[in-house]
């Protein structure tokens, strides 16, 4: 057996095991070892019931007061009871487990774990784990994996086939040269991989991530220098002039470019017509105005004779940048065509947007991922963009860049990142800040408050709504978890309906649903079609939504800021006045303090510095924060320690072995091709 033995040759996983694993991305053992926790559970001391906050998840040890009571209710078995520590009593309730009745007897005492919930006068958990005391004291000793699951993917099936490949040690080489492993105190590979999985100690945990987060950073970065030294040595054989219809875009337009506009402009058109290949990244928050440079820099290129392309993360996200950029040809008069390119697009459709791109007849294209595909040729390509920068890897930008004999690069993030790690993260481009917003955009109006909050915002969103304009209430988990007090869509969703009148459209959105049925959803919502989309953070990449003038974000002292700041950016970009609600549910000066700094700036820059200061080395029992260019476990914020330590150990090693054709690096070496090839199979070419 080895890393890309494929997961049936593993005992217990037939067909249909596999195929549930294949949808979760697992299809190797490989896979399996790289499929990390997404948090840890600790089974913390039982308190006493009079001490219980609804919201959170606790045990109780407790006995029951009576026999557990079951009836029956449209099909179902609901099985309730009472118990009691002596200091007070909590209601406990089963579905669909009518068996407990002769398992869990009264005078017997119980450990009772879940999440408290609130009903009347009286507090109830649902679904109570149920543990003997000894059972329960072992469980405290330890921390449970919990994993991201699909419909038919268990945590239980998960640790079971792990268990089975971790033993065999010799699958899992150290890659690391043992002079980085000591310079930066580096566990040995094994015993991460091991440990991230099942960790023996607190102490365990953050060693092992300590080591896989270096690891992720130094090739993620070893990548990127490997890219910076090709295009070292790229000379321009697109030597872009300056184009009188970019010009005429710019007098056309019903608004005056900002100071900051006009200075990263004026260098792009520097650059495009220079000696050397651009490589360049614009930084600005959400709605800085980074698009119109993007689309001066397509129609630069079109009337330089050749082809631009901008490829964004989402098919929603790039049909508005199309209808944008179609809107803006035909009102001033360009002649240029358009042409756009995503998946979900018929065949025909495909098939007439090749023809156009192969010919040369459209000079501006305008995609997803599609654009890299196999079948996408381009005739003449000059100049490729990609949108929200941090949603695509290395390997993506580089095979973009490969349709076309060494383009010019634009990136484009709204990610606010301290330029000490824009520096290593973007290390072969040059970066060009928009530090300056619309003079006519109205500042977002902040609230941080606590969960006694919402039913008052409830009724803000609905005052919204009846003035014609939209909301996003954000949440940072799809489904309800015992294992973590947070609000999750599908209850938020359901309690919003409920809470607001029929006229009022809610729906959901998350990262779980179908490509198709996503852009559906945010295409409704762009028309208007519906008023309140409750969503994970997949709206952080988003399309413009001018009417939304609500932002609710439920448990958001499980953000960073940087992410809130983000998130926040959906709303404010119409004319009229637009709000933030911050509502958290674990209290505390600490809390509402970090959440305040939201309050007192919009600096997304100075908030994300504010960020880096305050995170310590990752919150290991909650959700991972920053989701930054697709890391597994790295957090850029909370990591910026081991960034630094990883950009230096690549540094070093590439000025020592430029190719890793050394011996020593033997390891290293097969590892990044391993790496590459993964990264290409994932994007399906």
């Amino acid at each position: 057996m080895n890393l890309d033995s494929p997961l049936d040759s593993l005992k217990g996983i037939g067909d249909k095991t596999k195929q549930v694993f294949a949808k979760a991305g697992i299809e190797c053992v490989g896979d399996l070892l790289a499929y990390y926790p997404r948090m840890y559970d600790r089974y913390e001391a039982p308190v006493r019931i009079r001490d219980l906050r609804e919201g959170e998840t606790a045990a109780v040890s407790a006995v029951l007061t009576a026999p557990l009571a079951t009836r029956r209710l449209r099909g179902l078995s609901i099985s309730t009871v009472l118990c009691s520590d002596g200091s007070d009593a909590l209601a406990l309730t089963w579905f669909n487990m009518p068996y407990l009745k002769n398992s869990i007897r009264p005078g017997t005492p119980y450990v009772f774990r879940g999440r408290i919930k609130s009903k009347g006068q009286r507090l109830l958990i649902e679904q109570p784990a149920v543990f003997r005391a000894e059972q329960y004291e072992q469980l405290s000793r330890t921390l449970i994996p919990v994993y991201p699951l699909i419909k038919g993917l268990t945590g239980q099936m998960l640790q079971k086939a792990l268990r089975q490949v971790l033993p065999q040690k010799d699958l899992l080489r150290d890659h690391m040269p043992e002079e980085y492993r000591k310079a930066y105190q580096l566990s040995e590979y094994n015993f991460a991989v091991e440990q991230i999985h099942f960790p023996e100690s607190e102490q365990a945990l953050l060693l092992a991530r300590r080591r896989l987060v270096f690891d992720e950073f130094f090739f993620f970065l070893l990548q990127l220098r490997r890219l910076k030294q090709t295009r070292r040595q790229s000379e321009n054989r697109f030597v872009l002039r300056p184009s009188a219809q970019a010009a005429r875009l710019i007098a056309g337009l019903p608004y005056t470019l900002t100071a900051a506009q006009q200075r990263v402009w004026h260098t792009i058109e520097q650059e495009l017509g220079g000696p050397a290949v651009m490589a360049r990244l614009i930084q600005g928050d959400v709605g800085s105005g980074k698009t119109i440079l993007a689309i001066l820099a397509l129609v630069t290129a079109a009337d330089n004779g050749f082809q631009g392309a901008l490829m964004a993360p989402t098919e929603v996200l790039a049909r508005q940048h199309y209808a944008s950029v179609c809107e803006l040809l035909e009102a001033n008069g360009l002649p240029f065509e358009a042409v756009l390119l995503t998946g979900s697009m018929t065949a025909a459709q495909k098939r007439g947007a090749y023809q156009k791109m192969a010919s040369g007849e459209a000079s501006i294209v305008i995609g997803t991922h599609a654009l890299i595909q196999e079948k996408a040729v381009y005739h003449n390509l000059a100049l490729v963009i990609t949108d929200e920068q941090h949603r695509f890897g290395v390997r993506q930008r580089e095979l973009l860049a490969q349709k076309g004999e060494t383009p010019h690069v634009i990136v484009m993030s709204a990610t606010p990142i301290p330029r000490t790690l824009a520096v290593i993260l973007y290390g072969d481009l040059d970066i060009s800040v928009l530090d300056e917003m619309p003079a006519n955009r109205l500042p977002v109006k902040n609230c941080v408050v606590g969960t006694g909050y919402r039913k008052k915002a409830y009724e803000f969103i609905r005052a919204q709504a009846e003035l014609g304009h939209q909301a996003y209430v954000i949440c940072p988990m799809v489904d309800e978890s015992e294992a973590i007090e947070a609000e999750n869509v599908l209850a938020c969703a359901r309690r919003l309906q409920q809470a607001l009148p029929d006229s009022i459209r809610v729906e959901y959105l998350h990262g779980k649903m179908k490509p198709s049925e996503k852009n559906e959803i945010m295409e409704r919502f762009l028309r208007n079609e519906i008023q309140v989309l409750v969503s994970t953070t997949v709206v952080e990449v988003g399309v413009n939504v001018p009417n939304a003038t609500v932002m609710m974000i439920e448990n958001a002292e499980r953000f960073g800021l940087a992410q809130l700041h983000q998130l926040r950016g959906r709303v404010g970009r119409g004319n009229a006045q637009s709000y933030c609600i911050f509502l958290h549910t674990a209290g505390g000066k600490h809390i509402e303090e970090r959440l305040g700094i939201l309050c007192k700036s919009n600096d997304g820059f100075e908030i994300a510095s504010r960020d880096m200061q305050l995170r310590g080395p990752g919150d290991l029992f909650g959700v991972r924060q920053s989701g930054m260019l697709d890391f597994a476990l790295a957090d850029i914020y909370a990591d910026a320690s081991v960034l630094q330590e990883a950009n230096e150990a690549v540094g070093d090693l590439l000025a020592k072995d430029p190719l890793l054709e050394q011996e020593r690096h033997r390891e290293l070496r097969l590892r990044l091709g391993a790496l590459v090839r993964h990264q290409s199979e994932n994007l399906n070419l």
